[in-house]
């Protein structure tokens, strides 16, 4: 079981794509592990930049993206939409 303490916003509706399916299958890693790091404020592999840009999404409701390596090295991106209506789990070449 994951568990969240203090999540920093709602994800909404979770989505996915199918690459970004298959590609958690092929690394045997749970979507929700990734889930769970985004709403706790673990942006993964951002820039500073980029971290600092969430931090203030938090703030002032904009877009809020993390981008996590898989055990495999494929890189899945997790976006929430500005709104909180929606959170996707997707390959960067799927945006």
């Amino acid at each position: 079981m994951i568990t969240v303490s203090q999540p920093k916003f709602r994800l909404g509706a979770v989505v996915a794509t199918p690459d970004a399916i298959a590609a958690l299958e092929r690394a045997g890693q749970s979507p929700w592990f990734l889930l769970s790091q985004h709403i706790a404020g673990q942006w993964g592999n951002l820039s500073d930049d980029d971290k600092r840009l969430n931090d203030e999404a938090l703030i002032h409701g904009d877009r809020i993206l993390s981008s996590y390596q898989l055990s495999d090295g494929t890189t899945v991106w997790c976006i929430t939409e500005a709104d909180r209506s929606s959170t996707c789990l997707l390959l960067p070449e799927n945006y």
